[in-house]
């Protein structure tokens, strides 16, 4: 019995999330479910209120009413650091690396947490993971340099970094193709792809982990993706498969402006 009940769970629940800001609801009402093996996109128009969804699910932020459920677990308005330690882990769309520190130690310092006690880890397996995860970025080459010297596409690469060596069950990402040129789009795109059936980082060579994507590229988003949720002043308008959201007149309108003809893979 309790094999069915694990089965028949939501990976991510979230029931009817609202948040406030002042007099502004930014979020009105969301509800969606993620599963297990799922790689979700999260598109709308500017301002309507992704960024804010993945806090709100992530524990930054805590809504003004609703609930967010993660492996049958209720975390409403739980702290990121302790949704850390459930398999939780976030990306941000501005990242604020530690900036005189070496960039292995960047990476080492979200994975110090509760669970890697719990797993008797030392800080040495830590530091290999860490490095292990900027291999998989292909920023190893740097692991040694203060990360105050690294480009704009190189901190995007040690934002993924730092989340990934956490082996998370669940990836919440902000807008990772933010301010990339097209080659480091693609790069990042193959990236959360390979990780995401599995790649071969750490424990996730038999299992990536689920993941919701926050982006406004959808040319790169679309062809990876498995499914989209589509928000508009803080409703959720539209969900499908990319083929059947980018059909759908009511997101034609509200953002996509004109329906997209083809969504061949461009990052194979």
């Amino acid at each position: 019995m309790s094999n069915n009940t694990e089965t028949s769970t939501p990976f991510l629940e979230v029931q009817n999330l609202c948040k406030s800001f002042g007099g502004l609801k930014a979020i009105d009402d969301v509800s969606f479910q993620i599963g297990r093996n799922e790689m979700v996109a999260l598109i709308g128009p500017n301002g309507a209120g992704k960024s804010t969804t993945i806090r709100l699910i992530a524990g930054i932020l805590k809504p003004t009413s609703g609930k967010v459920f993660f492996k049958g677990h209720d975390i409403t308005g739980q702290a990121l650091s302790k949704n850390v330690n459930k398999g939780l882990a976030c990306t941000f769309q501005i990242v604020k690396p530690f900036r005189n520190l070496p960039v292995v130690a960047n990476v080492m310092v979200p994975c110090l947490s509760a669970r890697s006690r719990r797993r008797g880890e030392w800080v040495k397996t830590v530091e290999l993971r860490s490095r292990d995860a900027l291999e998989f970025c292909g920023i190893s080459d740097l692991a040694l340099e203060p990360a105050s010297v690294l480009s704009h596409g190189d901190l995007k690469r040690l934002e993924l970094a730092r989340a990934i060596a956490t082996e998370p069950d669940l990836l919440l990402l902000d807008e990772p193709f933010g301010g990339l040129n097209p080659a480091e789009t693609k790069l990042i795109a193959k990236s959360l792809k390979r990780l995401h059936k599995g790649g071969r980082f750490g424990r996730l060579h038999s299992e990536g982990p689920a993941m919701m994507i926050v982006e406004h590229k959808l040319a790169d988003i679309m062809p990876i993706v498995d499914r989209v949720i589509v928000l508009n002043f803080g409703k959720v308008i539209a969900s499908g498969t990319p083929q059947e959201v980018v059909a759908n007149k009511e997101v034609i309108h509200a953002y996509i402006g004109k329906e997209i003809k083809s969504l061949e893979t461009r990052n194979q």
